[in-house]
């Protein structure tokens, strides 16, 4: 195939719309089910590269989670908690544990549950029947792997009455170095963003806490890669071998870190026993479920899930408040979390931020005029910082 007719571009009005190589090459892909659009087709390619490159540096099955051309969340395939498995909604899965796709899957997917909602998702590996079972069951656009089996296949293609988007991509394609886009008529022409990102990355630790473990490590490099597809400004926060929060396209660095601590914390608060043992009624849907929970977790005063006649909707009783302070002195048993940057901190406010999030390790490429005032605040809280020198910019 050399070329794959779209409905339409970014928009509706936006036609005609299609895919092609400029070379008049065949497209690197098989559309084994559906028609995926013009953003589809963004996700698909953006968080394949994610992937691609997590299976690479790690050497570990891994997965993303793509909504509008950014990542909610990417994991490899680490063996998951009790706890994590409840607060992904994937408890139930026997099987998960022999599948380390399947993990890595139910990670990316259920980190974020609200903005993955009819996402994109990208596997690095061929996808089993134990993946494509749990991602029957959540709401989603398509996926884009390098291969299917038989059984995995049959259960995608059930999805959305048939029409689900499933894409299969040749894994040993390798794009031209050069890169072009255009804007307003104007072509931008510019060299692909190959930098390989490693342990390399992170020998110039910069602060007084010169301790960087290999589990520090792994999430670091799990934090930049997915910066590296992530719309800037961008900040990650990273443990366990996943993304757990990203604050994406933000023009104030400051309010990147807010977002992604912000969902960092949620993260860590699904897995709170009040949270995993909220009396839900039976016949309450998986997005349903997200709604209540992420509401459960505000600190709104009305309209709560609590409230009298409310709470009746969605529990079989009345379950426990979570109060602010609750929340608060759970998170501050928080440690270990990773976080980087896809460029510079410039003030030393997004350290006070990542701090409570439960942030020890950091990882950005350095060359503020503050960076004294950065490695300062750092030692403060006896954090582990690496100067990377690379800048991540994406767009």
């Amino acid at each position: 195939m050399k070329e794959f007719e779209l409905k339409y571009g970014c928009n509706p009005n936006q036609k005609p719309a299609r895919i092609y190589m400029e070379d008049g090459s065949e497209l690197p892909i098989e559309i084994l089910n559906g028609r995926p659009g013009f953003i589809n087709f963004l996700d698909a390619f953006n968080s394949w590269q994610l992937v691609k490159e997590l299976k690479s540096a790690l050497g570990v099955p891994a997965a993303t989670s793509f909504k509008h051309v950014s990542p909610t969340s990417a994991a490899i395939g680490l063996p998951m908690s009790e706890a994590l498995k409840k607060a992904c909604f994937v408890d139930d899965i026997e099987e998960l544990d022999g599948s380390p796709l399947a993990c890595a899957y139910a990670r990316a997917r259920g980190t974020d549950r609200m903005c993955s909602f009819g996402d994109f998702i990208a596997l690095s590996d061929v996808c089993d029947a134990v993946t494509a079972k749990l991602i029957g069951r959540e709401v989603s656009d398509g996926v884009i792997a390098p291969g299917y089996t038989d059984e995995a296949l049959e259960i995608l293609k059930r999805k959305r009455k048939g029409d689900y988007n499933i894409v299969k991509i040749d894994s040993s394609y390798i794009p031209n170095h050069q890169e072009k886009k255009q804007v307003y008529g104007i072509t931008f022409e510019q060299g692909r963003n190959d930098f390989k990102i490693d342990d390399e990355l992170l020998q110039k630790i910069v602060t007084e806490n010169k301790e960087l473990p290999a589990s520090a490590k792994r999430d670091l490099i799990v934090a930049l890669i997915t910066l590296k597809y992530t719309q800037s400004n961008s900040v990650c926060f990273a443990v366990g071998g996943q993304a757990i929060g990203v604050g994406a396209g933000q023009q104030s660095r400051i309010h990147c870190t807010r977002l992604a601590g912000d969902k960092a914390d949620r993260w860590h608060l699904r897995q709170h026993e009040k949270v995993l043992n909220l009396p839900f009624k039976s016949d309450i849907g998986r997005p349903d479920r997200d709604n209540v929970i992420d509401v459960y977790l505000s600190d709104w005063e009305s309209g709560d899930v609590l409230d009298e006649g409310n709470w009746q909707l969605y529990f079989t009783e009345r379950p426990d408040e979570f109060t602010p302070l609750q929340k608060r002195e759970y998170l501050d048993t928080i440690q270990d979390v990773a976080i980087g940057s896809d460029a510079f901190f410039p003030f030393g406010d997004n350290i006070e931020r990542a701090k409570k999030s439960g942030v020890k390790y950091i990882a950005q490429p350095g060359g503020s005029v503050r960076d004294d005032n950065i490695i300062e605040v750092c030692d403060k809280y006896g954090m582990a910082m690496a100067f990377t020198g690379m800048r991540l910019f994406h767009h």
